[in-house]
């Protein structure tokens, strides 16, 4: 469906200021209230000796761009995934691809304590391969296994595979308290140099999955018009897979398993550009980084001075959202 492109150039305009805005409140607000002068000097003066600027420069600051990074790279994977399947259900946390990386986190506490930020962000993306590889074989395997309803169940009980060995490896290994963090994401407490570290790896899946926009709008037509058009559907597939691992493995590395980010944006984001990835790409990047850090703040504020933890906050959205997609799109693809 042909859809004017106003509202999401409007839309990809305003993403700027609206993320800059978003940063500057989760700078503001959190257990302990700092004024708007002492995040600013935090910035422009920084004191090592003051509370307060360490709160905004090592805690803060670095949660809410962590935010906007995890959000964009969530749900450009759930629109990649989305597109290449032809399935309305498919997202990284559905399909087993998050629960991997978490294992492989897991596997790297255990065995590899002492890894780099740059090794641990390398492990993660080697346990979403798996996951995916997990999914996507068994899928091929069983009839009708690529369907929206038999690929998310088949999801659903890879991912509870993968989180039960994690769980165990936890419990026998004795470090459930310290792989918590990647089980039940907690923003607060994202490593600022780990969020370095996941630029050069953003910026290379992003660029990917835009350079995939064209080819992935074929191939959400189907298999058969995409070839007709002139895609290679292997190579689309693979490279596509390529740029979820990416993303999804460095989400999970820096900030823990989120869930219902790669679900919902990427329906939102082709309710207002249509079925051209070109804007969908785009917008789910911008619109997930918006969505994921305006939930963070609103968990600051739902049981203050406590935080909720954020996977709740995405729940709220996500669960009655996917409950909709079951009930109206799951015996079909979606155009």
């Amino acid at each position: 469906m042909k859809r004017s492109k106003t509202l999401p150039a409007a839309i990809l305009l305003m993403a700027p200021a609206a993320a800059l805005l978003l940063v500057v409140f989760s700078a503001l607000y959190g257990a302990k209230s700092i004024g708007a002068a002492d995040v600013w000097a935090a910035v422009t003066r920084f004191d090592p000796g003051n509370v307060d600027h360490q709160i905004i420069r090592h805690s803060r600051l670095p949660r809410g761009f962590g935010a906007l990074l995890v959000g964009a790279f969530l749900a450009v994977s759930g629109a990649l995934m989305q597109g290449i399947t032809r399935n309305p259900l498919a997202s990284p946390s559905l399909l087993g691809v998050a629960d991997g990386s978490v294992l492989a986190v897991t596997l790297a506490m255990v065995f590899l304590p002492d890894l780099s930020g740059t090794g641990l962000i390398f492990v993660s993306m080697a346990g979403s391969a798996l996951g995916a590889a997990i999914v996507f074989g068994i899928a091929s395997l069983v009839p009708g296994g690529s369907s929206p309803v038999k690929l998310a169940i088949l999801g659903a009980l890879a991912g509870m595979f993968l989180g039960g060995i994690a769980d165990a490896l936890a419990m026998y290994f004795r470090i459930p308290q310290k792989i918590s963090f990647w089980y039940n994401a907690r923003l607060h407490q994202m490593d600022p140099e780990l969020v370095q570290l996941a630029l050069p790896f953003a910026i290379i899946g992003l660029a990917l999955a835009l350079l995939l926009a064209r080819p992935v709008s074929a191939l959400a037509l189907g298999e058969e018009t995409g070839a007709s058009l002139g895609q290679n559907v292997r190579r689309v597939k693979l490279l596509s897979i390529l740029a979820v691992v990416l993303l999804t493995g460095t989400a999970v590395a820096i900030a823990g398993k989120i869930a219902f980010i790669g679900l919902i944006i990427p329906h939102i984001a082709r309710f207002i550009a249509g079925s051209d990835y070109r804007w969908i790409i785009p917008l789910s990047a911008v619109l997930g980084a918006l969505f994921l850090t305006f939930c963070d703040l609103l968990s600051r504020f739902m049981n203050a001075p406590f935080e909720t933890p954020i996977g709740i906050v995405t729940a709220l959205f996500g669960v009655p959202f996917f409950l909709y997609l079951i009930r109206r799109k799951g015996a079909s693809s979606h155009a």
